[in-house]
């Protein structure tokens, strides 16, 4: 904890790490269990009950699971029409700056599921949460293109270890579509 600074950050660092750091096998399985019922402890937030984009449970669930991460990770939740969760995955991690979207794989998950809501999200390992023009694009492809099979894209939520920016909340979702 002295090193880290706080549970947080410990947490956040990978096994790797820690072996470079010689940390005791016995508490790396330790840390690795932390890890675990964190994360079920705030997936079980989003189950059986609508879910908002801006909702506290779903910025802690995204917050707690990506903003530590060492690579840029997209995620997808994937929703019913009462927006309760039908689906949660990891669609793609890419480099310490950047990761490849495809639109269409993202409409595949979709329509095999039967969603018919999605909230995206992914993290961005710098600390700074703001969109890049390419994530205000990305999202404006995965837009158009989940408007075109009658799926709302409800948000964009990009996370980072200070925070979290949601693109709807700022007026960024569907601007190009609706200029």
């Amino acid at each position: 904890m002295a090193r880290f600074g706080s549970l947080p950050s410990l947490l956040a660092v990978t096994n790797e790490e820690l072996d470079d750091l010689q940390v005791p096998e016995g508490i790396i399985e330790v840390l690795d269990v932390v890890r675990n019922v964190l994360s079920r402890v705030l997936s079980h937030e989003l189950l059986d009950r609508p879910l908002m984009s801006t909702d506290a449970a779903v910025i802690s669930y995204l917050h707690g699971t990506m903003a530590r991460l060492s690579r840029e990770t997209f995620r997808v939740l994937f929703l019913d029409s009462g927006n309760r969760l039908i689906l949660e995955k990891v669609m793609w991690e890419g480099s310490a700056a950047k990761v490849q979207i495809h639109p269409r794989e993202i409409l595949r998950v979709a329509l095999q599921c039967g969603a018919t809501a999605l909230i995206i999200a992914h993290n961005h390992p710098s600390g700074d949460s703001r969109p890049s023009r390419a994530d205000i694009d990305n999202t404006e492809r995965i837009f158009l293109a989940a408007s075109n099979f009658e799926i709302v894209l409800h948000d964009h939520i990009i996370v980072s270890r200070s925070g979290w920016f949601s693109l709807r909340a700022e007026g960024w979702l569907g601007k190009a579509a609706s200029s």
